[in-house]
């Protein structure tokens, strides 16, 4: 038995005054349909028009128009550090999601990945915290992999 429903997601920085929220992981938080727990131990159903990247300070919108904030949760990371633009090359070129900031970038942890930046130079250190990385070409964000089969002639 679900407490609340959401169908629609406000974006970071549109909303205001929510009651509850939802620690999520990064890829917890891509989503269409799924009951999720709030902070309070309620079961939230998140039932989406479609499969929906969600963000750290975003809110599920309930179908009674209240809030509840979406958090980042805090999980395992590598942050990488060294010439960055080079190894965000390397991380690109993989398809690998990834956080930057001016003195560091954050990865899954990912041992092949990781060795395969120390062998680049980087260095690589494991934390602990949240996750929330760069969005994709074109500000499109996250898709499934079934979706990357694209030719020329599709375009």
């Amino acid at each position: 038995m679900t407490d609340y429903i959401a169908r629609k997601v406000a974006r970071a920085g549109t909303w205001s005054g929510s009651f509850d929220r939802c620690v999520m992981t990064y890829d917890e938080r891509f989503l269409r349909r799924k009951v999720v727990k709030t902070a309070d131990d309620d079961a939230l159903l998140v039932d989406l028009a479609q499969t929906t990247s969600v963000n750290n300070r975003d809110a599920f919108v309930l179908t009674d128009g209240r809030l509840i904030e979406i958090i980042a949760a805090s999980e395992e990371l590598y942050a990488v550090q060294g010439n960055l633009i080079q190894l965000a090359w390397h991380i690109g070129n993989r398809h690998t999601p990834c956080q930057i900031t001016e003195s560091r970038l954050l990865i899954q942890r990912d041992k092949v990945i990781g060795h395969m930046l120390e062998h680049l130079g980087a260095n690589v250190t494991e934390v602990f915290e949240p996750f929330s990385p760069e969005g994709g070409a074109y500000g499109h964000g996250r898709t499934h992999a079934h979706e990357h089969g694209h030719t020329a002639h599709d375009h």
